[in-house]
């Protein structure tokens, strides 16, 4: 066997990129071996039993006595301890599905290098030489260019209304399964990364209204809800029906009414959930129309405008709800 090796000559432009074909063993460049695992052929048995020794990547043992022959020392755990805070840093961040490179692309600083230190006028000018550069062949093409732009849309999104890291990377990755069945076609991405957030809200059961979403992304509502059913019909997301009951906490709590009055709607909510007043009706008009009944029980001025205000729907709607549950 043998391998190039590169070494310098003096005097020659270019010399110390010559290859110079030397022979060289193989036991001189892995004088240990390998460190994966190899398994055992059965010619060394046990020195004390003459047993059958196995091998793996930590240690070799005798299957007879349980002697331990030979250990790996090479510890392939994390290299830092629980107060070794300092230690960290370098080991980058861990792979995300809210970046379109899985969060391994490079950052280039600005005015300080990563001792903290200022940098030279010289300096910051071929950092910015480079980050243009960078910047530059960042990207493939043009689906990848927009794939980073909708999981930005959909972590500015996710920021804005502080969702958890899980239903943000669940997002993501919805975006991504959009993207690679080609649903943006004749759609703005802004619309199909909201819709994406939207998507992740139903499936993990959190009580968003749309208008919620729509109000903090960039798009018309109309638009955002064409998304949604794209992407529900052509994914086939595993969401659930969404019920009243789990709508009445959040108006509650921007209507300031009391816990008699919220606990009263979740037992009128739970009492038709069943019945036909629930089933084909907006889960949030059916919340709304119980806590404006249970607050006209309980003596509270509550005006079918406020409820509407607070539920994202118009006062006809609380009306013809309550009216059903009258009629119940």
């Amino acid at each position: 066997m043998s391998a190039a090796v590169y070494f310098p000559l003096r005097g020659v432009r270019g010399a110390d990129k010559i290859p110079r074909e030397l022979p060289m063993a193989t036991r001189d460049i892995y004088q240990n071996g390998f460190d994966e695992d190899v398994p055992n052929d059965g010619t060394t048995p046990c020195p004390e039993c003459k047993g059958e020794v196995r091998m793996n990547s930590v240690e070799t043992i005798c299957e007879d006595c349980g002697l331990v022959i030979d250990e790996q020392r090479i510890d392939r755990g994390p290299e830092w301890r629980t107060h070794d805070q300092d230690q960290r840093k370098r080991t980058g961040a861990p792979l995300t599905a809210a970046r379109h490179d899985r969060g391994l692309s490079t950052e280039i600083g600005r005015r300080k290098d990563a001792n903290g230190n200022e940098l030279n006028g010289r300096k910051r000018q071929r950092l910015s030489r480079m980050r243009r550069e960078q910047n530059r062949g960042r990207f493939q093409s043009k689906a990848e260019r927009n794939l980073a732009h909708g999981l930005g849309e959909v972590r500015r999104i996710a920021s804005a209304l502080e969702f958890t890291d899980s239903v943000r990377d669940q997002a993501c990755q919805l975006f991504r399964s959009a993207q690679n069945e080609d649903l943006l076609r004749g759609r703005s991405i802004e619309a199909i990364a909201a819709a994406s957030v939207h998507g992740a809200c139903r499936c993990n059961g959190h009580t968003r209204l749309l208008d919620d979403i729509v109000d903090t992304a960039r798009v018309e509502q109309s638009r955002v809800a064409n998304a949604y059913k794209t992407l529900n019909t052509e994914l086939g997301l595993p969401t659930q029906p969404v019920r009243p009951s789990e709508f009445i906490p959040r108006l509650a709590s921007d209507l300031g009414i009391s816990d008699a009055i919220r606990r009263r709607a979740v037992a009128l909510s739970k009492h038709h959930q069943e019945t036909t007043i629930s089933n084909g009706c907006r889960p949030s008009g059916v919340a709304a129309a119980c806590i404006y009944k249970a607050a006209q029980e309980h003596g509270r001025s509550l005006t079918q405008q406020r409820v509407a205000d607070a539920a994202g729907m118009s006062a006809v709607t609380v009306r013809a709800r309550r009216d059903e549950l009258n009629a119940a």
